[in-house]
């Protein structure tokens, strides 16, 4: 078992990670190029997720018994099962609310409050409030995007147009947040304060948010709603709650359960045959609803906890570790030390799928590439949480991203390539990284 706790560098390693991907985007390509509807539905995430998953066991060196042992322990792991618990009750409200009419009450409230070329940026902004006060991308995308996906139905918008954007605001407060578990991993990683990193933060993020808002508003320029239907003020409250709760701060889980109950009892009030049967009936389906990325969650936190066991996020950190020493000396050294840690942690995330969990691997690396390299500790950090942030909203098998797809019902693929603020970010965070500093002018 020795070897289980200080695995060998190993690129190998890596190879599921990439089978996955042929497969999962590969499938895709293909049917989408013959015609084919719902082309990235064809071959499920999760099936094209299990002959990566036998080829880990293959690579591993350790006997079938230990490697079943490890996958189930990164399978289990605390921060999948929250995601996976969101994801049930996440599903759960939103079928109860639809069910009941909260859905479209609160769609015929907000088409006729908002003119329609400020659907899409209002969207955005109220995401990153929610996400920032809340510090969880996903429970703002498990509030906003029910709401979200019916105002694109309405007011004729893009359905992954809107995806993108309810994900864009939702990765803005994850990143931005003091209460984000991203920022509570990069702070501590790096021996910070975290109103220093929030400091280093926002100078990128709030530049990048106001060119997202412009992005938004020009691809809105034009559009129209349809005349608002009657809305049951009492039907749209539960959303309200929600909303409130979540700004509060109050616990996601908390939120959700108390969203599927207020739901259920305006239901009772406003809908003759809605009955606590039918209560219990459509939080199931709810909870069905979300079955393929609950098991493809599973599966890929599994897989990350082989590659990392078998070496190969040690092999990642070796080869970023190794180039910044060749190339970060004399002017702009730091500059380049803190690209090499966005790229260690950027690449990291796209194995884990987990921006928490990529910035806790990398932590130690990270800090030590910085101390050597004179990177203050609140630069580290920041970078650390960007460029997470930045992958995890880009990734297609992201838990953030198969959520609201699966909210929405369109391909994952579709999301990505919407999330605008994500790649606004990157260049800003580009931009500010070589932008000409003190410490490297002198």
């Amino acid at each position: 078992m020795n070897r289980h706790l200080s695995p060998q560098p190993n690129l190998s390693a890596l190879l599921p990670l990439g089978l996955f991907l042929a497969i999962f985007v590969g499938s895709g390509l293909y049917f989408q190029s013959t015609g084919t509807s719902f082309a990235f539905y064809q071959v499920a995430a999760p099936v094209a997720a299990l002959p990566a998953i036998i080829l880990s066991i293959l690579l591993s060196k350790g006997t079938l018994t230990e490697t079943v042992e490890r996958f189930l322990k990164g399978a289990g792991h605390s921060n999948i099962m929250a995601m996976c618990m969101i994801y049930l009750l996440a599903g759960g409200f939103s079928a109860v609310a639809k069910a009941t009419g909260g859905v479209d009450s609160v769609v015929a409230v907000t088409i006729s409050a908002i003119p329609p070329s400020f659907l899409l940026p209002g969207l955005f902004v109220v995401g990153a409030l929610i996400s920032t006060a809340m510090g969880t991308s996903m429970g703002t995308i498990a509030a906003l995007a029910p709401i979200a996906a019916g105002i694109a139905g309405e007011a004729g918008l893009s359905l992954a147009l809107t995806a993108g954007a309810v994900t864009s605001g939702a990765m803005f407060g994850d990143n931005l947040s003091i209460i984000s578990d991203t920022t509570i991993a990069a702070t501590r990683t790096q021996g910070c304060e975290m109103k220093d990193k929030f400091r280093v933060n926002v100078a990128v993020a709030v530049p990048a948010a106001i060119l997202t808002i412009f992005i938004l508003l020009l691809q809105t320029q034009g559009s129209s709603v349809a005349e608002a239907k009657d809305a049951s003020v009492l039907l749209a409250l539960p959303y309200a709650a929600i909303l409130i709760m979540a700004v509060s701060g109050l616990n996601v889980f908390a939120v959700l359960f108390s969203g599927i109950i207020l739901a259920g009892i305006a239901g009772f009030i406003v809908t003759p045959d809605f009955t606590i049967l039918t209560l219990a009936k459509e939080t199931y389906n709810g909870f069905t609803g979300m079955q393929e990325i609950f098991i493809l969650s599973i599966f890929i936190g599994g897989l990350g906890e082989l590659m990392k066991a078998q070496g190969g996020l040690l092999a990642l950190e070796r080869l970023i570790s190794n180039g910044i020493r060749r190339v970060a000396s004399g002017k702009g050294g730091t500059a380049i030390a803190e690209a090499g840690i966005g790229i260690l942690v950027f690449l990291t995330n796209l194995c884990t799928a987990n921006n928490t969990v990529s910035i806790l691997v990398t932590g130690s690396v990270a800090k030590n590439i910085a101390e050597a390299n004179g990177v203050e500790p609140k630069r580290a950090a920041g970078t650390l949480d960007i460029f997470a942030c930045i992958c995890q909203g880009l990734i297609p098998w992201g838990a953030q991203v198969l959520l609201v797809a699966s909210i929405f019902e369109i391909s994952p693929l579709a999301v990505v390539g919407n999330v605008h603020y994500c790649m606004v970010l990157l260049l800003c965070t580009a931009v500010a990284l070589f932008f000409p500093r003190k410490k490297d002018a002198q």
